[in-house]
């Protein structure tokens, strides 16, 4: 069993990919060119944004959009703790300061309300913040629209990490689509992912789009001619190539991780009634990127979850952990000096939280095995 089976996606799909590949090699257009703008239509399009950007990851796609917004130093960004380092680590590229806040213990993404008692202790400081970066974690967005209009009533600017989230929808709309501009990649793992690293930048804003498209290619506006700084951050076509053949499953894909998150719910409901299966909000849906589960410790002075996943690898059956440190506890944030304790449902969620394996070809019986084995793993503690 594998934690994301790419393989049986690859057999399934298996002519439609290799002749979009050969396509490519046979048009000797390797970086950027048709391949890539018909993919940036197709996904705007999906999306119902004006302009869709290739870029060569989902990281880069996030420093980009922070470099077109001029973020700089003595600037601060808003953003959460409980997500993957690139969320932050593009804020200090920049020179900025990430300023983390807390999540909501329901759905692991940042809260609204902790969102507004932060602006207010960082304007009360003196604080320069320049924006909000809200991740959509592991496949479901953010509350954008609390968000949104806290961030026009402050002054700043929105980018939505969609980067586990794309083909996720809110109240009706994409992700990707729910702010000022959004980010998604297409790492080989994701929902939509390519054979490598690639990523895309949606907004409807005319000029920033613009900005954007130059600054992927070293700031060039014409050839040779450079108006602003940029960084080498360009979608190649080998990647684009695979991800539009792709695409054209990704609806069903969509629906398929929707039943085979139904059936693990119904399972853990049914079989281990005291761990906390994820939580979807009723206006919105999840593109499970991750089924993470949360497994607490309760009253035991042990910690459950790692011995559960200990025990499963003893089993065979593949699990991760994602994340297993707050940002605001790793070394490279150090220098913030936001003390353990500070961020407390990042830092629970840290210790409880499981992914189980999870891909649009899981079977049933596959599931069965992975919650029997959970169970047992459980007991055993």
């Amino acid at each position: 069993m594998k934690f994301i089976d790419l393989d049986r996606q690859y057999r399934e799909y298996r002519d439609e990919i290799d002749s979009a590949i050969q396509a490519v090699l046979e048009s000797g257009q390797f970086i950027l060119g048709e391949a890539v703008s018909s993919l940036e239509k197709t996904l705007a399009d999906f999306t119902g944004t004006r302009h869709a950007t290739g870029v060569s990851s989902g990281t880069d796609g996030l420093l980009l959009c922070l470099m077109a917004h001029d973020t700089g130093p003595g600037d601060e960004i808003l953003t959460t703790p409980f997500t993957f380092i690139a969320t932050a680590e593009v804020i200090a590229m920049t020179g900025a300061t990430p300023v983390f806040v807390d999540i909501e213990p329901e759905t692991c993404n940042i809260s609204v309300r902790e969102l507004e008692k932060k602006i207010a202790e960082r304007k009360k400081a003196g604080g320069r913040l320049k924006g909000i970066i809200p991740v959509s974690l592991y496949g479901q967005c953010a509350d954008m629209d609390d968000i949104n209009a806290l961030a026009e009533q402050e002054g700043l600017f929105v980018i939505e990490d969609a980067c586990q989230s794309f083909g996720a929808e809110y109240r009706g709309r994409r992700s990707c689509a729910l702010s000022h501009s959004g980010v998604t990649s297409f790492f080989p793992s994701k929902p939509l992912g390519g054979y490598g690293d690639g990523g895309m930048v949606f907004t409807d804003d005319d000029e920033f789009a613009e900005r954007l498209r130059a600054m992927r290619v070293h700031g060039q506006t014409r050839r040779y001619m450079h108006d602003m700084p940029g960084i080498n951050g360009r979608l190649d076509a080998m990647q684009a190539a695979v991800i539009k053949a792709k695409f054209r499953h990704f609806e069903k894909e969509i629906q398929l991780r929707e039943e085979a998150a139904g059936r693990y719910a119904s399972m853990l409901l049914e079989k281990i009634p005291g761990v906390k299966a994820p939580e979807i909000k009723n206006d919105r849906t999840s593109v499970y990127a991750q089924y993470t589960i949360r497994i607490p410790s309760g009253t035991r002075n042990i910690n459950m979850r790692d011995s559960v996943a200990e025990q499963l690898s003893k089993q065979k059956i593949p699990c991760a952990i994602h994340y297993p440190l707050p940002l605001h506890m790793q070394r490279v944030f150090s220098y913030l000096e936001t003390a353990p304790g500070t961020l407390p449902e990042s830092e629970r969620a840290a210790s409880e939280v499981l992914s189980l394996p999870m891909h649009p070809f899981i079977t049933e019986e596959e599931q069965e095995r992975v919650i029997s084995a959970l169970s047992e793993a459980i007991q055993g503690v």
